[in-house]
């Protein structure tokens, strides 16, 4: 298990680009897959994007596609989602998690979480 802290939200309008931290803390964050959830008010958790342990394999939510990047810095202990082109229905708590699988869309296969980071997209 690792702490987790996401940072970087905040308000933009449709169109604009925001860069989501996710800081670990603990010793053990190159052994964890990354993944990036979002949660509107109302709705359930959804994934949004995966990296691997090695930073060389991921995947993304079909609405997040081709707009939002995830990537990681081992070194920094640190895992990044950038996102472009943000519209209105991207608003939400947007979570950093770990897990010790790769692929999964599922929160319940991510067993870390951080508290969130409101990212509000105004039209």
């Amino acid at each position: 298990q690792v702490q987790l802290v996401e940072s970087g939200g905040g308000l933009v309008q449709a169109g604009g680009s925001l860069r989501l931290s996710c800081a670990a803390s603990g010793r053990t964050f190159t052994m964890y897959n990354m993944g990036w959830f979002r949660q509107a008010p109302g709705k359930e958790r959804e994934f949004v994007a995966g990296i691997s342990v090695s930073g060389g394999l991921t995947y993304y939510a079909d609405s997040v596609k081709g707009r939002f990047t995830i990537s990681r810095v081992d070194a920094k202990n640190a895992n990044y989602l950038e996102m472009n082109n943000l519209k209105p229905e991207d608003t939400a708590v947007y979570y950093c998690a770990a897990s010790a699988t790769f692929g999964s869309r599922s929160p319940l296969s991510f067993n870390s979480w951080g508290q969130g980071t409101q990212v509000t997209v105004s039209s």
